[in-house]
C-alpha cells in the first residue's frame, strides 16, 4: 500500500495518457469505456466503503460544524468563485456553460475514495455526500435558468438514477459485508485496492470521452489555467473554512476534497442533450474531469500537510 501511495500521481498521470492515446487512435474502442467506468467506479467505492467502520457514521452526524462548513462551502462561496472565473473565459456561450456547470455541483462519487486516499474522514465524507447530491439536483434548475436565460430544463432521469446506484449499492454491500464476521478480513485484504482501482477509473474516462478532445484545442490552455486555478482556490476557500469553523485535521481535509471535486458524470449527460450552439460545453466538462483526476493525484499528498 505504501509503495502504491508513493507513486500515485504518476500512476494516475500514466493512466490518463494511456487512456486518452488509446482512445484517440482507436476511436473503435470507447464505448467500452463508457461501458465500463461504472463498474469500475462501483468496484473502487466498495473498496473505500471497506474501510469505514460503522461506528464512525454515528459520531459523523453528530458534527456540525463540518457539515455547515461542507454546505457553506459547497453552495455559497463555490457559486460566488465559478461566476467571478468565468469572466476569464473566452466569450463562447457552449464554453462557460460547461464550465459554470460542471464546477458548480459538488461530488458525490469518487471525492470519497479521494477523501480515503487524502488521509481525510470517510465517515464524514458518508454523510456529507447525500446533502450534496439533494442540493445540487435542487439547485440545478435555477443554475440552468441563470446561465441560459430562460432554456434550461431537467437532469435526464437516467443520470440521477447512475449517480445514485453508484454510491448506495457499494455502501450497501460494504455496510452488510462489515456485520458479518468476515468483515474486518475482507478490509484488510482490500486497504490497497483504491489506488489501482482508481488508475483504472481514470483510464476509462480517458478512454471513453478522448474523441472530444480535438474540439477543445483552440481553448485548450485558457481552460487548463481556469481549472488548476479553481483546484487552488478551491483548497484555498477549504483550508480558510476550516479555519473558520474550528475543524480538527481530518474533517478539513474532507472539505478540502469536497470543495476541489465536482460532479462531471451527472451533468455530462445534461450538457450532450443541449441545443445547436453549445457543443463546446460537454468537451469542456470532459476536460475538467481530466484535470480534477491528475490536480486529485497530486492533492492527495498536498492536503495532509496543509492539514497537518
Amino acid at each position: 500500500m505504501a509503495a502504491l501511495e508513493r507513486y500515485q500521481l504518476p500512476l494516475y498521470l500514466g493512466a490518463a495518457l494511456l487512456g486518452a492515446g488509446v482512445g484517440f487512435w482507436a476511436p473503435g474502442l470507447a464505448p467500452w469505456g463508457e461501458a465500463l467506468l461504472w463498474p469500475a467506479l462501483a468496484a473502487l467505492l466498495f473498496a473505500t466503503f471497506l474501510q469505514v467502520p460503522l461506528l464512525a457514521l454515528r459520531r459523523a452526524f453528530r458534527d456540525r460544524a463540518f457539515l455547515l462548513a461542507g454546505l457553506v462551502g459547497n453552495f455559497l462561496l463555490i457559486p460566488l468563485l465559478v461566476f467571478g472565473l468565468l469572466p476569464l473565459l473566452p466569450p463562447d456561450p457552449g464554453l462557460r456553460l460547461g464550465v459554470a456547470l460542471v464546477l458548480l455541483v459538488p461530488c458525490t462519487d469518487w471525492f470519497l475514495a479521494f477523501a480515503h486516499l487524502g488521509r481525510g474522514d470517510v465517515a464524514r465524507a458518508l454523510i456529507l455526500t447525500p446533502l450534496n447530491l439533494f442540493l445540487q439536483l435542487l439547485l440545478l434548475p435555477f443554475y440552468l435558468l441563470l446561465l441560459l436565460g430562460g432554456g434550461g430544463g431537467g437532469v435526464p432521469a437516467r443520470s440521477l438514477l447512475e449517480a445514485a446506484l453508484v454510491v448506495l449499492l457499494p455502501l450497501f454491500l460494504a455496510l452488510f459485508l462489515q456485520a458479518r464476521s468476515l468483515g474486518p478480513a475482507l478490509a484488510a485484504r482490500t486497504a490497497s485496492w483504491p489506488v489501482p482501482l482508481l488508475a483504472l477509473v481514470v483510464f476509462l474516462v480517458a478512454l471513453g470521452h478522448a474523441g472530444y478532445l480535438p474540439g477543445l484545442r483552440a481553448h485548450l490552455g485558457s481552460l487548463l489555467a481556469l481549472f488548476a486555478l479553481y483546484l487552488l482556490l478551491a483548497l484555498g476557500l477549504a483550508w480558510a473554512l476550516a479555519r473558520l469553523f474550528r475543524l480538527e485535521a481530518r474533517a478539513g481535509r474532507t472539505l478540502a476534497f469536497s470543495l476541489g471535486t465536482r460532479n462531471s458524470f451527472l451533468v455530462l449527460p445534461l450538457a450532450l442533450a443541449l441545443p445547436e450552439g453549445m457543443g463546446l460545453a460537454p468537451l469542456a466538462i470532459v476536460l475538467q474531469a481530466l484535470v480534477e483526476l491528475l490536480g486529485m493525484g497530486a492533492a492527495v499528498r498536498l492536503v495532509p500537510r496543509l492539514f497537518p
